[in-house]
This record gives structure tokens, sequence and C-alpha cells, in this order.
């Protein structure tokens, strides 16, 4: 592998975590004692570290804590990557540590964004944002749920993609993670470790506060997300960032940009379990829908969305979810 790293014999070799992907980590400790090393495994067949270390660079350069790159070997698919340890977000999150933590993130998540240029990473354009809109129809709905659309109803769905499509590509562009959320930041020193950001785009503001606070993972009292979202607002208006000067009007921008999150990771959730034969992921629908439907029912535009979903589920005896 390309890099300089001293040979360390006696390692042992085991399971680091699990990926959505098809990629695998092991972690690599040393009879030595001295710090423990994370290989990732992805088969160039099927994923490319190079947007990796691309991102990783640029983020690591704004500030955040990202696995340095110890050693590379990009045409088997190879990387030796910092340890950062084997404590998530999602596993150490508490009532009493949530505020110290999501401060902690949302300082590396401002950091990120102040060192956002264009033309660093892929656009999240209307392409992209659209396609993703497109794998709840596809999965969710005509896979999962095993309903095809009424021509009325597949007309409610666009127009509800078209109003979203229109808020999202509205807003100021960034870096965006892409999947900042419990599962992906690590507590370690300095905290938050930031992981799995080889997906990293420019694009919607909102979106990797939309990650962080509506994760997929965990769920929080909508009183206290309101609060952090206010917490990161007002540090990002003294960043400089270009965030709504009217909060309300930012919170708006939060929660539409969640919808078309939660849309696209129902999708994601079950072609995972569908495709990929991950059925566990389907555990986790239940609280994106419920992030999904509360956040439609609180605005007109958004509120046949929702009516259209629960009118779905309903007719899906066997996959209806009840909130």
């Amino acid at each position: 592998m390309d890099g300089e790293l001293p040979a360390r014999p006696g390692s042992t070799l085991a399971p680091a975590s699990e990926d959505a992907s098809f990629r695998r980590y092991f972690r690599a400790v040393f009879a030595d004692g001295g710090a423990s090393l994370i290989l990732m495994d992805a088969p160039p067949d099927k994923e490319d570290c190079r947007p990796f270390l691309h991102a990783g660079r640029l983020f690591a350069q704004a500030g955040a804590h990202v696995p340095r790159v110890h050693a590379e070997n990009l045409e088997q698919g190879f990387l030796l990557l910092e340890d950062l340890g084997a404590t998530t977000y999602l596993a150490a999150l508490t009532p009493e540590s949530a505020p110290a933590m999501y401060g902690a993130a949302t300082d590396t998540l401002i950091a990120i964004q102040r060192a956002s240029r264009p033309g660093d990473l892929p656009e999240y354009d209307a392409v992209l944002l659209e396609r993703e809109l497109r794998l709840f129809p596809d999965w969710y709905l005509a896979r999962h749920l095993d309903t095809r659309l009424a021509p009325i109803d597949a007309a409610t769905l666009e127009a509800a993609f078209a109003t979203l499509l229109a808020n999202n590509l509205a807003q100021p562009r960034v870096y965006v993670h892409r999947d900042y959320h419990s599962r992906n930041l690590m507590v370690c020193e300095p905290a938050p470790g930031v992981l799995d950001f080889q997906d990293a785009v420019y694009g919607p503001i909102t979106y990797d506060l939309a990650s962080l606070f509506k994760d997929a993972y965990v769920r929080w009292d909508e009183a206290l997300v309101l609060d952090w979202c206010i917490r990161y607002w007002e540090k990002a208006r003294k960043a400089d960032l270009p965030v709504h000067a009217d909060f309300a009007e930012f919170y708006r921008d939060f929660e539409w940009m969640g919808v078309q999150r939660h849309l696209k990771v129902v999708g994601i959730f079950s072609r995972l379990a569908h495709r990929d034969g991950k059925r566990r992921y389907l555990d986790d629908i239940p609280v994106v829908l419920d992030y999904l439907l509360k956040a439609c029912r609180r605005y007109r535009e958004l509120g046949p969305l929702a009516a259209l979903i629960e009118r779905l589920q309903g007719k899906s005896a066997g996959h209806a979810y009840s909130f």
C-alpha cells in the first residue's frame, strides 16, 4: 500500500462496523499496544475510494476531525485509516449529554460550511435531488407496499416533488456531508469524529442539519429540535453563513429539506431490504415516516402529500404503520 507505515507484527483483525454500501471495515489491533487502525475494504468494481479521499481532505482543511489516511491502495480498494474509536454518537447520546454533543456537532458542521467553495464537490442539482425522490415511489410504494398509483395520486406526488425541489434548489449552497447523523459521528478527541463522507456534494445549507436533528436512528421531542436549530442558526449568522435572517423562513427550509431527505431515506431503506436482503432497515422506516408526515401536516403546500401517504398505507394490509 502507498504511504509509510512502520511494521507492527502480531496484529489481530476483526470487523469494526457495518455499512449500507459494499464497503467493509476492520479494526487492526496490535500486540505492541500501539494505536489500532481501521482497514477499509471497498471493492473497486463497486466502490470508488477517490471521493472519500477528496472530501476527507476538504473537511480536514476546514478543521473537521476526519480519519487520517495512513496508507492506500486504490487499485485493490484498500485504505488504512486512523481509528476514531467504537463509540458513535448514537451509543452515547442521552438527554443529559445531547446539548453538548450536538453543540460540538454543529460547530464542526459550521466549520465545514464556512470552508465551502463551488466547484470542489459535485453539485447537488435538480437531477440528483429528483433521482433521490424517485426512490420513494419506486422502492417504498411500488416494491414495499406493492402499490401502483392512480393518475390523480401520481399527480399529487409529482406536484409535491416539484414544490420540494423548488425550495431545495433555492437555498444557499455549501459543502454537504449528506449523511451527517448519529451513526457517522464518533465520540473521540477532538469530538466529533466524522465518518462516511464519500458522497459529499455542494448543495442546500439545511441538508446536513436535517440529517442531524431528524435522524432516522434517534428521536427527540420537537421542542428540543427547535431549540437546537435556533442555536445552530444563531451560530451560523455569527459565522456569516448565508442563512435566512428570519428564523421562521430558515426553519421552513430545514423542514422541507427534511421531507426531501426522508422520502429518499424511506426509499433507500426499502431498497436495502428488498434488493440487498438487509431487512433490518425496515425497522427504521416508521421513525422516518413519522418525521415526514408531521412536517408535511404543518404546511398547506405539503398537506396533500401527507394525506396521500397516509391513505396508501391504510390500503396496504400488513405494511401500514400507525403514529
